[in-house]
């Protein structure tokens, strides 16, 4: 069994923490200002004109969705502006020599775009506060849903890192897919509201297992099966983890 390359899989990573600080206000400032903008207007400036739902003021119920959307978003953008970055200066033709295994490259492109949603995850919360709305009712599962969806998006940007030919087309998911998925998943609104058949359909949205699961460990309201969310979730990351570890093997737009 090959021994783990420690201090090049923790350079990669700190390699990678360092370049989102380096343009920290793509990587975090943005999408702290952005989910600013969410929070004042959909919850102080709307919400102060909507009943409570589930028990709860309108813009506690909705700060978990967009703290999930920024934590998706951040995840995605991180790993797939990485990888592709990488094949686009050759420089992963370069740690495809070095005694670096695919499993290692695989996690240290996971983590550090684990630990860019963080941040970007922590500064919402922290302005959260200011607007009395933040809480955390289990707090371990909070953690859970953070990083793991964190981890199933980091994954999903280094299928697209590989598969973008051109920067144009790292956007096309997260513009026609995540977003959307994300709008749609209850992020601004109780399923309860909609028809019948539309809360069918929204209940086939993975998206809304991961609003509804982190909604839930905030403040304690679920709408969704919790075993059907829990199982979703780790058989995505088992999924794509064993598509890009493929992926890699075969060296798949990774050699020339």
């Amino acid at each position: 069994m090959q021994e783990i390359n420690w201090m090049g899989f923790w350079t990669f990573v700190r390699r990678e923490i360092q370049r989102t600080f380096r343009v920290v206000t793509q990587t975090l400032v943005t999408p702290w200002i952005s989910a600013l903008l969410y929070i004042f207007i959909f919850g102080s400036v709307v919400g102060s004109r909507i009943s409570l739902i589930g028990g709860v003021s309108y813009i506690s119920f909705v700060l978990p969705g967009i703290l999930m959307m920024n934590i998706i978003a951040s995840a995605f953008a991180a790993s797939s502006s990485a990888l592709y970055f990488a094949r686009f200066t050759h420089s992963i033709e370069e740690m495809l020599v070095a005694p670096f295994s695919h499993i290692e490259m695989i996690a240290a492109y996971t983590l550090s775009a684990v630990v860019r949603a963080v941040f970007v995850g922590v500064g919402i919360y922290i302005i959260a506060i200011f607007f009395a709305s933040a809480n955390i009712s289990h707090f371990g599962l909070f953690l859970f849903y953070c990083i793991a969806v964190a981890t199933v998006f980091s994954l999903l940007g280094i299928l697209v890192g590989l598969w973008a030919k051109g920067f144009e087309q790292l956007n096309v998911l997260n513009t026609f897919v995540i977003m959307p998925l994300s709008f749609l998943g209850g992020m601004f609104y109780s399923i309860d509201m909609l028809p019948k058949n539309l809360q069918i359909v929204a209940h086939l949205n993975p998206f809304f297992y991961f609003t509804d699961g982190i909604r839930y460990s905030m403040i304690g309201i679920r709408e969704s099966n919790a075993t059907i969310g829990f199982v979703l979730i780790i058989l995505l990351i088992m999924v794509l983890g064993g598509v890009v570890y493929h992926l890699f093997n075969i060296g798949w737009r990774l050699r020339v």
